[in-house]
């Protein structure tokens, strides 16, 4: 295949100053009409100050991509989505980049496209939106690192309600060797609260898209319900699943999932959920924030945030308290994964319709905290 016009770069990174305000990936006000979730005035937990870690110096990996969406690792490559594109991407260890494939029925618009992605020993598992909603489809892997291959796609789920915006789209495997599949509320917001319904939830299954016998709804794949937009999900080292969520206008969260909890959309966002509902453990405005990807990495989580234009990095045993890496440097950051050598990798979003593009964006930025 001809080669993506992206350039690889192994120089530190240059800083520039933060741009205007970018649109947030969120929806517009709701209509008079819409029932008006209940937020408390002040979270009862704020972030406190905590001695932030130190990076390394960041160092652009990759240079050129369009609306990119997820990184997965296959072997000694990494495997690149983009959103509206289609494309999967592999990036090679000697710096080489390739197209491997075009999703196809990809139907792109708003915040809808090749979305998540996730690995499995020989296959890969990607979240895309398509005719009849979003769905969740997996590929053989073949080839060797530098030749990449995808097999004929084998869709284990379809039927997520889709939308211009609200998609989720996360998915990844957790130590139990389950796949966790995010949705959003596709706008149709009471949904959230209807386990009848595939919005709103972060879905749980098997790796063939069965329904665990263990799952709390029996015949269920909902795994917790209550959720607006979630699309981020990272596990601690003692298997304690944490998610980040996009709020309205007012609070976006970090929670910790439990299995058959509600979160409370739409009758709430932020804390306060009361009786019968969970509140999140660290909130944050959504003009600061915009929480997207997360990863682990050692004893702290790391948040991409795209309109708060930032990563942010939570001690685990300490979650509702949070420091601030890059803040205004690189424009929106999508999303933020471990990469094998131990350091972190973080993709920017100023291509996606709703940011400043740089000279260069998007980009791969690699570093390590100190």
């Amino acid at each position: 295949m001809a080669a993506v016009p992206i350039v690889m770069l192994l120089v530190v990174a240059g800083c520039s100053g933060p741009g205007p305000e970018r649109q947030p990936e969120r929806s517009a006000q709701v209509s008079a009409s819409a029932p008006t979730p209940r937020m408390s005035e002040a979270p009862t937990t704020m972030p406190t100050a905590v001695p932030p870690p130190t990076p390394a110096e960041p160092v652009d990996i990759a240079t050129g991509l369009e609306a990119p969406w997820s990184i997965v690792f296959v072997g000694t490559s990494a495997l690149i989505s983009e959103r509206d594109s289609g494309r999967i991407l592999e990036l090679t260890a000697a710096g080489d980049v390739r197209e491997v494939a075009t999703v196809a029925g990809i139907v792109h618009g708003g915040e809808g496209g090749l979305l998540g992605m996730a690995t499995d020993d020989d296959r890969l598992y990607v979240y895309s939106t398509g005719e009849g909603g979003n769905r969740v489809q997996r590929f053989a892997l073949s080839g060797h690192p530098g030749d990449i291959a995808l097999g004929a796609p084998e869709t284990i789920l379809a039927g997520i309600p889709a939308a211009r915006v609200h998609n989720g789209g996360r998915i990844a495997f957790g130590p139990d060797g389950m796949l966790y599949v995010t949705t959003g509320d596709a706008t149709e917001r009471e949904n959230a609260q209807d386990l009848d319904s595939l919005s709103g939830k972060i879905l749980r299954m098997t790796p063939a898209g069965e329904v665990p016998a263990d799952n709390p709804f029996p015949g269920s794949l909902v795994y917790s319900y209550g959720h607006r937009n979630v699309e981020g999900l990272a596990w601690s080292g003692d298997g304690t699943l944490f998610a980040t969520e996009f709020g309205e206008n007012t609070w976006d969260e970090l929670n910790i999932i439990t299995a058959g909890g509600n979160y409370g959309w739409p009758d709430v966002e932020g804390m306060g959920g009361g009786d019968g509902m969970t509140d999140p453990v660290q909130v944050w405005a959504t003009e600061e924030a915009s929480p997207s990807g997360i990863a682990r990495s050692g004893d702290s989580l790391v948040i991409a945030n795209l309109r708060g234009e930032r990563l942010r990095v939570v001690p685990i045993a300490d979650p509702a308290t949070s420091t601030e890496l890059f803040a205004g440097e690189y424009g929106r950051i999508r999303t933020v994964v471990p990469a094998p050598d131990g350091g972190l990798w973080f993709l920017t979003n100023n291509t996606d319709g709703r940011g400043d593009p740089r000279p260069g964006d998007d980009r791969i930025v690699a570093f390590a905290l100190g």
